[in-house]
Formats: structure tokens, C-alpha cells, sequence
């Protein structure tokens, strides 16, 4: 995978999951934001890992995506999802500060939830419902 002009190979894993009826096309830009910021994070780390999947809690299927990225402290969670709030310094994570707020009304929409959990140089691990 190339992202910011570094290539790396990232070790991804892909869970059986259970189909969701969404708008794809919504999903798909959803998703692609949730992959494109983790492999950018995990980029420092000599060996990038992904882990997508599901869990169930009571009747609801939870979806995530984990990585071993450079994670976030959860002091600062409530920014995550503002439009041009970022975590990190732009010089060394490049980026809009605009992708988790797109992710944010794309599972809204779809009437879902998404959060977050992390801990700094620990990854972090995206959760949503729809």
C-alpha cells in the first residue's frame, strides 16, 4: 500500500461479517475514510496490522476496524469527529481533518453510531452500528 508517499506492506484481516442492507456507495466512502486514516497512522510502525470485524452486543451487530497505528489519547475524543479538528501535527499526518466527520454522518445517516478507543502508541480501534 502507497499513502503519503511511503509504501509499506500492511497485514490486513477481514473477518466474516454479517451483511448489512446501506447505501453502498455511502458505506464504501465510510469505509475507505476509516481504512485511509489507519493506514496512514500505522505508516511509522515497521509492522502495520489491520483487523476488520464484527461483534454482537445484545441485538446489535458492532463493527470495527483496528489498527496498530500511533493511537490517540481519549482525553482529546470529543474532537474526533469535528470537522477540521485533527489529533495530530499536519506535518507529520497529512490530511484534511475532514474524513471521521464524513465517517460520523454516513453512519448517522443510517441511523448508526460510531466511537472510538485508543490509547497513545497502542493503535486504535473504530467502532460502529447501523
Amino acid at each position: 500500500t502507497q499513502f503519503g508517499g511511503v509504501k509499506n506492506t500492511v497485514n490486513v484481516t477481514i473477518a466474516d461479517t454479517p451483511i448489512v442492507e446501506a447505501d453502498e456507495d455511502l458505506m464504501r466512502i465510510a469505509l475507505n475514510n476509516l481504512v485511509e486514516n489507519s493506514i496512514k497512522y500505522t505508516r511509522k510502525n515497521p509492522k502495520p496490522a489491520l483487523e476488520f470485524g464484527s461483534k454482537k452486543d445484545h441485538d446489535k451487530v458492532i463493527y470495527f476496524l483496528r489498527d496498530n497505528g500511533c493511537g490517540f489519547d481519549m482525553d482529546y475524543s470529543d474532537k474526533l469527529f469535528k470537522v477540521f479538528q485533527r489529533l495530530h501535527n499536519h506535518e507529520e499526518y497529512e490530511g484534511s481533518g475532514v474524513g471521521l466527520s464524513t465517517v460520523q454522518s454516513v453512519i448517522q445517516k443510517h441511523n448508526g453510531k460510531i466511537w472510538a478507543e485508543s490509547e497513545p502508541n497502542k493503535g486504535a480501534t473504530f467502532y460502529f452500528s447501523l
